[in-house]
């Protein structure tokens, strides 16, 4: 939380309030001359003006982890990083469990039918790509629990084994269920704690967080939980079934596995083949979303990387002159799915002639030069500027103001 006051100050800046103007009026802005902590700000301080959530993309997994790091400082209640599996989609492997499980507890809190507030996420530019069932059908294998609610158990074991949660004696790990009696462990592969729920006849009593090593509920109680499947497999392989053609673009060794209703690997690559129409992370968001792209320059010559191997890939689904419908575009088409959003680009170059140059500079000090400082501090004072000191040490901060 240490800059979430910066924040709050900046929201009654007269710089703000011309840049909300703007973007009122254009529904995009362009802001260059910006360095990465600046960004933050700006972005936070237009996002909590106008009470929306905050949707950041950036070129690479590098930079997504550093913004996500920084906007833990700035006042946001919840904060996800959205991982991606970065190679192609149409190689026959599936992405990393920890990957899958990451989106799933993203997407868990976007289909929330309550109106979501005070959000921030952060992905890179492949998260545009249509990687993702349509919404309403994600919506259609999720399970939504709340207390008091009326349930079959023998219903809801059928459910949980749909979506790929593997019944055990006792919960150790995600993707694991258990049940004894009137009590049901669950660890959802959307939350960081495994849930117990505790049921009286037909009816959720309790549900409560607990911890694995001591199997003892905490005193955290859940009033609404929604449980997403294991991974996107389960959505695509129910999907394939109805899909006569599926068989003609499997190899040997797979048609086998999918006559035996096995899970295929690598099955997203059909996406595009069981959905007339496949979804990317912008589909999810909630409307009142601000969508902040940070160096769209270099978005868009990691994109081009990226869809030349997705185009080669793709290719090789080659089955006699049928390939697999496409789930891969150039940026420009991903751009184009932001239409409904207003939309900041931040760039920490200056460009003439192109947006607002915040005109962002760093000084030049020497360590424990706090005179040099000081003076530097005075000089932006008289010149009428706010002025706030950060230290992670308070002593500097002191001697800083001493001088």
């Amino acid at each position: 939380m240490a800059f979430s006051s910066i924040v709050r100050a900046l929201g009654y800046s007269s710089l703000l309030n011309e840049l909300l103007a703007k973007l009122k009026q254009q529904q995009n802005i362009h802001l260059n001359g910006v360095s990465r902590l600046p960004k933050g700000l700006v972005a936070s301080a237009l996002a909590n003006a106008e009470e929306k959530n905050l949707f950041v993309i950036c070129a690479t997994l590098e930079e997504a982890n550093r913004w996500t790091s920084q906007l833990e400082a700035m006042g946001w209640e919840t904060i996800h990083f959205y991982p991606i599996f970065e190679a192609s989609p149409y190689e026959p492997l599936d992405p990393e469990i920890e990957a899958n499980w990451g989106q799933m507890q993203v997407l868990a809190n976007l289909v929330k039918r309550n109106k979501i507030t005070n959000l921030a996420i952060v992905a890179t530019h492949t998260s545009l790509q249509p990687h993702l069932p349509p919404k309403e059908i994600f919506i259609h294998f999720c399970i939504n629990l709340k207390r008091n609610m009326d349930w079959d158990l023998a219903v809801f074991s059928q459910h949980l084994t749909r979506l790929g949660y593997e019944r055990v004696p006792m919960v150790e790990m995600e993707g694991q269920w258990s049940c004894r009696g009137d009590i049901v462990d669950i660890f959802p592969v959307s939350s960081d704690l495994p849930v117990r729920l505790e049921s009286f006849g037909n009816k959720i009593e309790q549900i409560r967080e607990f911890e694995i090593s001591t199997q003892r509920s905490t005193l955290n109680k859940i009033e609404h939980l929604i449980l997403t499947p294991t991974s996107f497999a389960t959505i695509i392989m129910a999907a394939m079934e109805d899909v006569s053609t599926v068989e003609q673009y499997l190899l040997a060794e797979e048609r086998e596995i999918w006559r035996n209703k096995q899970t295929l690997e690598g099955s997203r690559r059909f996406l595009g083949l069981v959905f007339d129409k496949t979804a990317s992370l912008i589909d999810y968001l909630p409307e009142n979303t601000l969508v902040v792209v940070d160096e769209l320059e270099q978005c868009y010559a990691h994109n081009e990387r990226w869809f030349e191997n997705a185009e080669e890939q793709w290719k090789f689904t080659d089955n006699d002159n049928d390939t697999l419908p496409k789930i891969h575009r150039i940026l420009d088409d991903c751009l184009g799915d932001m239409d409904r959003f207003k939309t900041l680009y931040l760039s920490e170059l200056e460009a003439e002639n192109k947006g607002t140059n915040l005109s962002v500079r760093s000084l030049n000090v020497t360590p424990h030069g706090f005179a040099k400082i000081a003076e530097t501090l005075r000089q932006e004072r008289n010149r009428n500027f706010a002025i706030w000191i950060i230290s992670a040490q308070p002593s500097r901060s002191v001697s800083l103001l001493q001088e």
